[in-house]
């Protein structure tokens, strides 16, 4: 989860977020050589006071300054697209999770398991224990096996409401009358905290999902109790 001195990007715990750093690293080294390059250039404009009196064109120049963003544009976007495929793809899920946004909490069904289904409310600030995170944790945790391909179905009952784990990379959209999926896979054990991204109304922030990755053999012994 991130706290006051999180300057970056949570620590991904997914292969999918994993991506996702690795693009945002590549990227921003390339805006920094960028940055880098024209800083040196300006710098060197200012502070030269030869000038050339009879260039008209430069042909050679404008060539280059053509062809190298075209390339540098290529070197974002091949890896970009490719992510972007790699994170719509969703590969023989084993679990299926319906999630059901309402005004303002979570409810959670798990229909392979014997139509498992419960709420998942915000802990209120006065019922908190020393142990809990005020304003993220909730009565009911979403308990998912880790290693595992998890299917996520995303809907709303009433407004538009946004599904979001920042450690896991994931962000999908719930739609009233509309079911959206996202497919993704833990690979540690831990909790993983993320909130509404959608401003859904006035207790909009007072809606979070934590996710509570564990083994799969304590999975299945959740399921059975």
């Amino acid at each position: 989860m991130s706290t006051w001195k999180t300057l970056l990007l949570q620590d991904s715990a997914s292969p999918l977020m994993e991506q996702l750093l690795f693009f945002h690293d590549h990227t921003l080294m390339i805006l920094i050589i960028i940055t880098i390059l024209v800083s040196q250039m300006l710098l060197s404009m200012f502070f030269n006071k030869y000038t050339h009196r009879f260039l008209l064109e430069g042909q050679l120049i404008e060539m280059i300054w053509t062809i190298l963003p075209a390339i540098t544009l290529i070197l974002i976007a091949l890896p970009s697209l490719r992510l972007l495929y790699i994170l719509d793809e969703i590969n023989n899920p084993v679990i299926s999770v319906k999630s059901i946004g309402h005004q303002w909490y979570w409810s959670y069904e798990y229909s392979d398991y014997k139509n498992i289904d419960f709420d998942s409310y915000m802990i209120p600030s006065n019922d908190l224990n020393k142990f809990n995170f005020r304003l993220l944790d909730v009565d009911n945790r979403v308990i998912i096996p880790f290693e595992t391909q998890i299917r996520m179905l995303v809907t709303s009952a009433d407004v538009i409401h946004s599904w979001t784990i920042p450690a896991l990379g994931v962000k999908i959209d719930g739609t009233p009358g509309r079911l959206n999926q996202i497919s993704f896979s833990i690979n540690r054990t831990g909790l993983f905290f993320g909130q509404c991204s959608e401003i859904c109304g006035t207790n909009h922030s007072f809606m979070p999902i934590v996710i509570e990755s564990i083994s799969p053999s304590y999975f299945l012994k959740w399921i059975k109790s």
